[in-house]
């Protein structure tokens, strides 16, 4: 119950805080152009709590999933009486500089809490900015199916020449049942594959079953399982099973569930000290409700590159990674709309309390900044898609009447603004309902 309402006050604090931020780029540009404000809310509904000054009144509402800023004379079906302060009554770029600040200032506020953050702890996989040598490849996977093979090393996927880990494992989440054309080196000889990524967890992402080199260290321990009892401390690291090098968790796996409930040996590491511990694996639930496998008891604890950056580096890698979540955020849409991807692989409010709830539990203050920075990004790009009542579709309708130099029918501009909310009202079901699916076992399988 703790977990839960851990999660709810981080959800709602990082979205109160991202909608803010949004709805005051919108107020800000409006009173700097003169133009007057009546309402500033946090949420939608009925007036909760607030306060009036000047012209605006400033207000909590019930239902806290949005705000908004209403603007004088905002909406084009309103009567106009031509006051220099309605919104209406100013020119086309005063009203898209009006649009486009708030999800500008989400887009600002990613930059600046990622640049934050790294100033103060920059961290990442050690492999992910290695090139692509394959250290193992799971048996049966989608990699071995296409005769990949360990020691392989991918030398292009798609358009991308030379990729490290960080730009290929993308490509591969957002193509599930979609082939991929990869270019591999195998020792003199250049080899042209075709690999089909398989759709996984709830979210339905690709997975093909190839692994960089990323030793096994031992992080949270389970009471009561094997590991635990027998003396394996957190910092470990596994070098082996049965004498067999284990270069990543994933094959380590494999090898418990090829050797089930028999014992085996595991070769240790510990301050410079090799040695072996025996111990027998259990059967046990893991972190999907519906599954069970052959277990010893802990969770891996990836080694990563720590380093504290200038402001100038700190500021050049934020607008590195804010360009390409932008990018892959922008794919995963297109891909949506193609119908490339599964909608499962979008998060709602539940998804995103269930992972503000974890960043909020989280060693550190790191976790929940850089999980707001994501937030705050993609609520600025989302906002800025061209559907009519979003910033975007004001945007693209201002760009239009420009073009066409006269307004667009009040009457069109109607018909346009309902079928846009329908349609808004609709996926926010669908994402909601997706929500519960993915969270919800036996409702997962309902959805197309």
């Amino acid at each position: 119950m703790s977990e839960f309402f851990t999660a709810l006050i981080a959800v709602a604090v990082v979205l109160g805080f991202m909608i803010l931020i949004h709805e005051w780029g919108h107020y800000a540009a409006a009173k700097l152009l003169g133009v007057r404000v009546e309402v500033f809310s946090i949420g939608f509904g009925k007036r909760l709590l607030g306060f009036r000054r000047g012209d605006t009144d400033y207000r909590i509402a019930a239902i806290p999933l949005g705000g908004y800023v209403k603007m004088s004379g905002e909406n084009p079906m309103d009567a106009h009486t031509g006051d220099p302060a309605e919104f209406m009554s100013h020119p086309r770029w005063h009203r898209f500089i009006i649009a486009i600040a708030g999800p500008a200032m989400n887009i600002l506020l990613a930059i600046g809490l990622l640049t934050g953050v790294y100033m103060v702890k920059y961290e990442y996989p050690l492999y992910a900015d290695k090139p692509v040598v394959l250290a193992w490849v799971k048996q049966g996977s989608p990699a071995a199916d296409a005769g990949l093979q360990a020691g392989d090393k991918i030398v292009r996927v798609d358009n991308i020449d030379n990729p490290t880990w960080d730009q290929l494992e993308p490509k591969i989440w957002l193509s599930p049942n979609q082939p991929v054309n990869i270019e591999v080196q195998r020792g003199s000889q250049t080899l042209e594959k075709t690999v089909t990524p398989k759709p996984i967890t709830t979210s339905e992402v690709g997975w093909v079953g190839f692994y960089p080199d990323s030793p096994v260290t031992v992080g949270q321990l389970e009471p009561g399982m094997p590991a635990a009892k027998a003396g394996i401390k957190q910092g470990d690291h596994v070098v082996a099973i049965d004498g067999q090098p284990i270069p990543h968790i994933e094959a380590m796996i494999e090898k418990l569930q090829d050797t089930k409930d028999k014992p085996v040996d595991l070769t240790i590491l510990r301050d410079g000290k090799q040695f072996d511990v025996h111990l027998t694996p259990v059967l046990a639930k893991t972190e999907d409700p519906t599954e069970k496998r052959y277990r010893i008891g802990f969770g891996n604890q990836p080694q990563m590159k720590v380093s504290h950056l200038s402001f100038p580096a700190a500021l050049d890698h934020s607008l590195a990674d804010n360009k390409k979540d932008s990018l892959l955020i922008l794919e995963l849409m297109k891909k949506l709309v193609e119908r490339k991807v599964s909608i499962r692989a979008i998060s709602g409010p539940i998804g995103i309390a269930q992972d503000a709830g974890e960043a909020a539990q989280a060693k550190g203050w790191t976790p929940l900044l850089m999980l707001s920075a994501a937030i705050s990004l993609n609520l600025g790009i989302f906002n800025l898609l061209p559907i009519p009542i979003l910033d975007g579709g004001v945007i693209l309708l201002l760009l239009i009447e420009g073009f066409m130099r006269r307004d667009i029918s009040l009457r069109i501009k109607e018909r346009i603004y309902q079928a846009a909310f329908v349609f808004l009202v609709l996926f926010a079901v669908m994402v909601i309902y997706n929500d519960l699916a993915k969270t919800i076992p036996g409702l997962a399988g309902r959805l197309p």
